[in-house]
């Protein structure tokens, strides 16, 4: 299990009170934002930058040249009407308990994610849009008008697993404008030292 932070850090903090932890932290997320808690399946998980200043990216994020296809850069705008979001984007739809989806295939996730993510692999996104708001006509077509809104990342700007599940989602019918894609993806995530969590199976 890869871990952004020692267990000596998280015993410190889990000892401090919250208000004095999110005061005292040197590596913030931003200047007004020391730390954001937000709601996971096993609990609310805080999700702060590392805050050892000798720390380096994970080596699995750390590669800067893999061979395109199929790792190419991807666009910025995945789909006309999809928003692209940042880190800050991005916390502040988890800490309201917006759906986070790892787009990227189990063994990715099991290795580590973003909290409060759910799996669900580019692979199978068009077999399970019930999980976020669609229900089956009885043509067999998705009905999306109820969708859920819905936040995708992969691995990183590298990275085709996201967008290939975003327009697989549009081809069946789920509405752009509920669809918001973290382009930095894990590469990001984890350069900025931010908390990393094992993914479910």
């Amino acid at each position: 299990m890869r871990v952004m932070f020692l267990a000596a850090l998280f015993a410190l903090l889990a000892a401090a009170p919250q208000q004095l932890l999110a005061a005292e932290l040197e590596v913030k997320i931003n200047a007004q934002t020391p730390s954001v808690t937000v709601p996971t399946k096993d609990g609310p998980v805080e999700v702060m930058r590392n805050q050892d200043p000798e720390a380096t990216i994970d080596p699995a994020y750390a590669k800067t040249s893999r061979k395109c296809p199929p790792f190419c850069i991807q666009p910025m705008q995945v789909a006309p009407g999809v928003t692209t979001v940042g880190e800050v984007e991005l916390l502040e739809f988890a800490k309201t308990g917006g759906k986070l989806i790892d787009g990227r295939t189990v063994e990715w996730h099991v290795d580590g994610t973003i909290p409060g993510a759910i799996n669900m692999p580019y692979t199978q996104m068009a077999d399970r849009l019930d999980e976020i708001g669609c229900v089956k006509n009885a043509d067999g077509k998705w009905n999306c008008e109820n969708a859920e809104t819905v936040l995708l990342f992969c691995n990183g700007p590298w990275c085709g697993q996201s967008p290939m599940a975003i327009k697989a989602m549009l081809r069946e019918g789920y509405p752009a404008e509920k669809i918001l894609y973290y382009r930095g993806g894990m590469q990001a995530w984890h350069t900025l030292g931010l908390t990393v969590v094992e993914g479910d199976m």
